[in-house]
């Protein structure tokens, strides 16, 4: 049972003490910061934030806790009720208001959840406005409203709606040639919000649905993180169905994953970069992903003449650096798509749209599909921190180590150690939410994967002393 506070929001299991949890307290009081925080910076007489939460279990008592701090402080409320984090993310601007708060915790299993925080962009919070926050929150330093000056909520849940709306109306978005396929595809929505709203945009494309665990009821039928490990029910049920493909996003709805025609996992990492094939196919320009993402990406736009740079780990990082080289796609190797034509924020419903439109314009199978892309393979894996290690010096010991190696091709400390090599690269870091070094590597073999990423972790055990 824990409560993690970063600058992206708070998040923790349900029940428990409070300040070790994610208690009603708690949630309370972060959305009391948050609230005073947006007030602190405007000048507005009165302000609105939407707020809308996943289907997990604890999402109502979550949800009206700080739906109702926010009226306490003063603050009108558009209340879009079950709903998705991209749906949140472009209702803000539509709404035109001040912020917005995603109750969700991802990809994180039932008993977690998450106050998500969003600026009037609808994109998620700088670094130093979620420490501002933090700060606020410590000091509970809250002033809230007289009886006659309370917030007031709206409820409007036509959002979803909306959102499939504004993605069918993108101009690279074509349902009409979609339909002419007559694809059927299998849906794995892991009991939440996605199994809703994924079916829907899908037979507005004219697909056929076939529906595993689309019941919004927060009881996640597996891990609800959509790796390979945790698909073993939808990979069948493609099979079984001869379905064209199969789709799997995590509970709110930001990181999309496909299943091939033959079964197996076309790759979390691919997911991007199928999409980003497409899209710079007809509008040619930038790409961006972070640097713990599959080096395909990169081998995809130097094709289509484009150029493509790695941001530290993070969605905000990577909207940072999207924007500063006007990149047209970009996302992060865990499924996550960014198209700014829509809004700076990873999309599966985008993801799903593009990925359709480009597969209707091809004389190929997913699995053919995949095949034609570069062939990587990654290896992640972790080392467990005591609080006697000084992770820090550890990843100066191994950039001082690979800055002299002949065999580094280029080096970056932009977030940990990424080491570039010829033909594979490794990427340490230190977890942001976890006790743990993260060590990714990539490769042209998965057991080459494996053993560049298994040589990097006696050297780092060996600089522990571990």
């Amino acid at each position: 049972m824990t409560l993690i506070k970063s600058i992206s929001g708070i998040r923790g299991t349900i029940g428990g003490k409070v300040g070790d949890n994610l208690t009603p307290v708690d949630a309370v009081k972060f959305a009391s910061a948050y609230g005073t925080f947006l007030k602190k910076n405007s000048s507005k007489e009165r302000l609105k934030v939407v707020i809308g939460r996943d289907a997990r279990i604890s999402g109502p008592m979550i949800h009206n806790l700080v739906l109702n701090t926010l009226v306490g402080l003063g603050i009108d409320v558009i209340d879009l009720g079950l709903s998705t984090t991209p749906t949140v993310e472009i209702a803000v601007p539509m709404e035109k208001a001040d912020g917005g708060i995603i109750l969700t915790a991802s990809h994180n299993p039932k008993q977690w959840n998450a106050l998500k925080l969003l600026n009037e962009k609808g994109e998620f919070l700088s670094g130093s406005d979620g420490e501002k926050i933090l700060i606020i929150a410590d000091a509970e330093a809250f002033d809230f409203s007289d009886v006659d000056s309370l917030g007031e909520i709206t409820i409007n849940d036509s959002y979803m709606d909306i959102h499939i709306d504004e993605v069918l109306n993108l101009p690279l978005v074509d349902a009409e040639a979609v339909a002419k396929r007559k694809f059927k595809v299998v849906v794995d929505g892991v009991n939440s919000s996605g199994g809703i709203i994924i079916p829907n945009l899908l037979e507005q494309m004219g697909v056929e649905v076939v529906k595993l665990y689309c019941t919004p009821n927060g009881h996640f039928p597996h891990n609800p993180e959509p790796l390979k490990e945790h698909l073993g029910d939808i990979c069948k049920l493609v099979l079984e169905e001869k379905a064209d493909f199969g789709i799997v996003v995590d509970p709110d709805v930001d990181r999309l994953a496909f299943i091939s025609n033959d079964g197996e996992m076309f790759g979390e990492e691919y997911t991007l970069v199928a999409c980003a094939d497409y899209v710079l196919s007809k509008t040619p320009g930038n790409t961006v992903s972070n640097m713990s993402s599959s080096r395909a990406l990169r081998d995809i736009t130097n094709k289509h003449n484009g150029s493509y740079q790695a941001s530290a780990v993070g969605e905000v990082n990577v909207v940072e650096l999207m924007k500063a080289t006007n990149a047209i796609i970009g996302g992060e190797g865990n499924g996550g798509i960014i198209y700014p034509e829509l809004h700076y924020g990873r999309d599966s419903l985008v993801g799903v749209a593009l990925f359709l439109t480009y597969l209707a314009n091809q004389e190929k199978t997913v699995a053919e599909l995949r095949a034609s892309y570069p062939q990587y393979y990654m290896s992640k894996n972790k080392i467990e921190l005591t609080p006697q290690i000084d992770v820090d010096a550890i990843l100066v010991a191994m950039t001082q180590k690979y800055a002299t190696d002949s065999s580094t091709s280029s080096l970056s400390t932009i977030d940990g150690v990424k080491i570039d090599f010829a033909e594979n690269w490794v990427h340490l870091r230190k977890s942001n939410t976890e006790p743990i070094i993260r060590i990714y590597s990539e490769a042209g073999t998965q057991d080459q994967a494996d053993v560049l990423a298994s040589r990097i972790i006696n050297e780092i055990k060996a600089v522990a002393g571990l």
